[in-house]
């Protein structure tokens, strides 16, 4: 089977680690199908760009195994929105012509899935869209609406969540038959439980310090402003209490600011997967204050790591996260997240239990992606049989 994926959630030269799970999919998916990438890049004029943007370099960072192309549209904020698919369309469409796959699979449902839906159609081509989280959960009433098309007329709908395929059911209206919920893998390998003493001596962190650490993008939604002030409070009771951040995006220069003016905060940048788990080994809790999510997978490789977690009570978190395995906390609200802190810290978890709480790898995420894809697909072949079956008949 020939997939094409679309999705511009994919790692690229300034952000190497972005997209990270949809990159754990891809990579086994290919070993199972023909697969190339397709990762379109929204460009903004210099004068127009959103706060929140960071200007890229197209190209994929080294060591990023596969076919990845990097397609440019030009955009503007806000007023563009409405075009935005019809632009991504156009991007990726040479590169669909070329490619000539027997079902296109986009993750992140507007502009790209949208983008892809249209191409697909003009090609005769089935669409199976994956939803992430936050790409379902949209504000402004225009990218709502067109998501909706997209989720209403994908082949298949993949979520990470049970949470994600009820919204899309009760709010955009998708056909729970087309739903399917495939959640994110981990790969053992290289999250798994290790020596705390030896990846502190390794980082420089100091032996008996009470180490807290978030993993992701430096973004506002992620609850970073949140957790910079109830880690504030919190040091005051407790004087050995260290925050690490591991990650990028649009808050650095703010974050580092903040940092500046406190002695018990690392920004330690983007990293690869497994420095990323030897933070996790030194760390005594893992946090994700998040406004929403989907499926975060750094809550289970935290735990894959035998770290006890404390996060929002939000999307598909609890399907993660219980009082076994962390702390769940009000989204938003710093003194509560002070408090869960508080406790995770205080409380003597079993890390042993904690880290055989997710087996499931990212071959098993590919294989389950690839089986829907290849439904969609014999459900086209059969729509189209019986319409050249109609034609054919006598009158």
């Amino acid at each position: 089977m020939r997939v094409l994926v679309v999705t511009s959630q994919f790692p690229i030269r300034d952000e190497p680690t972005r997209g990270r799970p949809i990159v754990q999919t891809v990579q086994p998916l290919a070993r199972l199908a023909t697969v190339r990438v397709v990762s379109p890049i929204a460009v903004y004029p210099r004068w127009a760009q959103p706060g929140s943007y960071v200007a890229h370099a197209p190209g994929a960072p080294d060591g990023l195994d596969g076919d990845v192309e990097y397609p440019c549209y030009p955009t503007l904020p806000g007023v563009a929105r409405p075009l935005n698919g019809w632009l991504c369309a156009r991007a990726i469409g040479d590169a669909l012509a070329r490619f000539r796959p027997d079902v296109v699979l986009s993750y992140w449902l507007y502009p790209d899935a949208y983008g892809a839906m249209l191409a697909a159609r003009r090609a005769g081509v089935p669409l199976v869209a994956g939803a992430r989280g936050s790409d379902i959960r949209v504000r402004d009433a225009i990218s709502r609406r067109l998501t909706g098309y997209v989720v209403r007329a994908a082949g298949r709908l993949l979520v990470v969540s049970q949470d994600l395929g009820r919204l899309a059911v009760q709010r955009y209206g998708a056909d729970p038959a087309r739903v399917r919920v495939i959640s994110n893998g981990c790969d053992a390998a290289t999250f798994h439980l290790a020596d705390r003493a030896a990846a502190r001596r390794a980082l420089g962190v100091a032996e008996d310090a009470r180490l807290v650490l978030y993993v992701g993008r430096l973004v506002p939604e992620k609850g970073l402003r949140e957790l910079f002030a109830a880690v504030g409070q919190l040091a005051a009771r407790r004087p050995g209490l260290q925050l690490a951040l591991v990650g990028a995006g649009p808050m650095r220069d703010e974050l580092d600011a903040l940092a500046a003016g406190r002695g018990n905060v690392r920004m330690a940048g983007p990293l690869a997967p497994e420095a990323v788990a030897q933070w996790m080994a030194a760390a005594d809790v893992v946090t994700l204050p998040s406004y929403s999510e989907g499926h975060p997978n750094v809550l289970v490789e935290a735990l894959a790591c035998g770290r006890p977690v404390v996060a929002s009570d939000v999307g598909g978190i609890p399907e993660v996260v219980d009082a076994a395995s962390g702390v769940l906390i009000r989204p938003r609200d710093v003194a509560d997240l002070a408090h869960g802190l508080e406790l995770a810290l205080a409380r003597r978890w079993d890390e042993a239990a904690l880290c055989t709480r997710f087996s499931r790898d990212w071959t098993c995420v590919a294989e389950e992606t690839l089986a829907q894809c290849a439904e969609v697909l014999a459900e086209a072949r059969r729509k189209a049989g019986a319409g050249k079956a109609r034609l054919t008949e006598p009158a």
